[in-house]
């Protein structure tokens, strides 16, 4: 129901695109969102009825006050709360400070801290409109680079190539590449990514832009185990997390993990 409504609504459509070096599973499809997968949170949002969402909130602290959750942030007064979803990565909720530090059990710590994550760089390569980049395909897997995983031409992955828009070009590093160098210098993972780029597409042309992004905890490799995509850390006020860390790091995930915390939810309320 949820591929029917957001296909319907053409925030999903179905991925025609060739990708190269792809394992396709049996009985699997595959999708793209045209206008980014931010567009799939921005339509969930839009369907809360007027719910406040702010962005930029640098959650620090999670402590009891009068019965609610008091949050506290990096910038700005604390806040306080009748409920608590947390949904960042594992290991974030586990360097939270305040009251929450003695809330979480033991067994329950344990359990959280036994989650583990890959880490990558994912490198944006934008061009001005106009310029061709060309190649017989829309996304590839690589596998026998060091560095470079997967590569994508954005535009023609998600099928919105246009005269006006200038294309764009994904890059993926290797898990090993993205653990080896997690704590290197920003500016020199960003040269080497691309000294790799230029020995798999020697005829790339300047990007007029470049944008490299460290995604400390890319993809679930273990989910927390014995938990059916969410857990309560806290009933009376209710503290609970869920998230793909919790179940897989695809969009069935996802789902799952919100169905289960909304049931949650709701039989607190």
């Amino acid at each position: 129901s949820f591929y029917e409504d957001l296909l319907s609504h053409g925030v999903l459509k179905p991925m025609t695109s060739p990708v190269e070096g792809m394992v396709v599973k049996e009985g699997s499809c595959n999708y793209v969102a045209p206008q980014g997968i931010s567009s799939v949170v921005k339509y969930y949002l839009k369907q809360s009825a007027g719910a406040d969402v702010f962005y930029e909130q640098h959650v620090t602290h999670i402590s009891l006050q009068d019965g609610k959750w008091e949050i506290s942030r990096k910038m700005g007064p604390p806040e306080k709360f009748d409920i608590v979803i947390l949904t960042m990565p594992v290991p974030q909720i586990l360097q939270l400070q305040g009251d929450i530090v003695n809330i979480i059990h033991e067994s329950q710590k344990q359990q959280l801290e036994s989650a583990s994550y890959s880490s990558r760089y994912a490198l944006g390569l934008f061009y001005e409109a106009g310029t061709r980049i060309d190649v017989p395909w829309a996304a590839q897997y690589i596998t026998d680079n060091p560095c470079i995983r997967f590569i994508s031409i954005d535009n023609k992955k998600r099928n919105i190539e246009s005269p006006e828009t200038g294309p764009s070009v994904v890059v993926h590093t290797t898990v090993t590449f993205g653990s080896q160098h997690l704590d290197s210098d920003p500016a020199e993972v960003q040269q080497l990514i691309l000294s790799h780029l230029e020995s798999i597409m020697p005829s790339l042309p300047k990007p007029a832009s470049i944008k490299c992004q460290k995604w400390r905890y890319s993809q679930v490799t273990k989910a927390v185990p014995n938990c059916l995509g969410q857990m309560i850390l806290h009933t009376q006020p209710l503290l609970i997390c869920g998230g793909d860390g919790f179940t897989r790091s695809n969009f069935d995930g996802c789902i799952d993990s919100a169905m289960s915390l909304a049931e949650a939810v709701k039989s607190h309320l």
